[in-house]
């Protein structure tokens, strides 16, 4: 099957995605982006945006569909398919779907990462039923309830304040002494008389019967206790979305993509940008930087 032929080939429609896309679009290069789901990526069901992108207070999915817009109006192609595998022939890349082949002299990398699961007996077996990983779409069905939010980064502290906006009590369990997450984010949470911090502990099992009604904690001397709740919302971090790329792609430990300063991966004219990234800073400001960088890169 011979494939459709374009400049360059974004796979993502995440935030570094379609701002690397808009880039080249302006610079006048045939473009096209793949996404396997939903264009937008994490951010989607964030319903403000901290901080705000551009020094103005907007919502992710009105940001992301912003971007979207922009670019269908510069002619960028947006083909609804995952990324299967990157051929390289030379200088041509083909990137396979399945449903077609697509071919460029430069692809980038833009297909972020999801967030990692706990892993603990329970949260499979409720999910959807009292096991989340978005506090602004299930948020409201917690009026007045107890949750527990497991994490100490920044979505983990940002997430329990939005649930307090429903919920009556929000535990959040961290296997630290101290939290990881920005200081304004912490003072967030300090300043929270609904949010109390459980330190140096696990979750280690979510349990019920049609529904999360408890989590098993774990301290670290050894003794467990159980906090009756009716939702767990685990944010421990991400695993990135690049299964699909084959071993020659030089990754760090956790499996995200080892780039040089330019941004490119160790397979010469592919690039990656934004949460995929090894050393991405996580922030919106971070992925839209990475992405304008790979588009200058790659119009040089």
């Amino acid at each position: 099957m011979p494939a459709s032929q374009y400049d360059v080939i974004v796979i993502g429609e995440g935030v570094a995605g379609l701002t690397a896309a808009n880039a080249l679009a302006k610079a006048g290069m045939k473009t096209v982006t793949l996404e396997a789901q939903l264009f937008g990526g994490l951010i989607i069901n964030v319903n403000e945006l901290d901080p705000a992108p551009e020094e103005r207070q907007v919502g992710g999915a009105e940001f992301a569909s912003e971007l979207m817009q922009s670019n269908q109006d510069l002619g960028v192609t947006s083909i609804p398919e995952p990324a299967t595998a990157i051929e390289a022939s030379g200088a041509m890349k083909r990137v396979v779907t399945a449903g077609g082949s697509y071919g460029a002299r430069h692809v980038v990398v833009a297909s972020g990462a999801r967030l990692r699961k706990l892993g603990v007996p329970g949260e499979a077996e409720y999910e959807g039923r009292g096991v989340s990983q978005c506090a602004d779409c299930d948020g409201p069905m917690y009026q007045n309830e107890t949750v527990v939010v497991v994490g100490g980064g920044d979505s983990a502290l940002q997430e329990a304040v939005v649930l307090t906006h429903y919920c009556g009590k929000v535990h959040l369990v961290h296997r630290g002494s101290q939290f990881r997450a920005r200081p304004h984010f912490v003072d967030q949470v300090r300043s929270n008389g609904k949010i109390t911090a459980v330190w140096n502990a696990q979750l280690v099992e979510i349990a019920g019967s049609k529904m999360v009604e408890r989590a098993r904690i774990r301290h670290a001397d050894g003794r467990t206790e159980e906090f009756p709740c009716a939702g767990v919302f685990a944010y421990v971090g991400l695993e990135p979305n690049a299964d699909f790329l084959s071993p020659e792609y030089a990754r760090d430990s956790n499996g995200f993509l080892v780039t040089n300063e330019n941004l490119e991966t160790s397979v010469p004219g592919v690039w990656a940008a934004g949460a995929v990234r090894s050393g991405c800073g996580g922030l919106i400001s971070d992925a839209i930087g990475e992405a304008q960088r790979v588009a200058a890169a790659i119009r040089r």
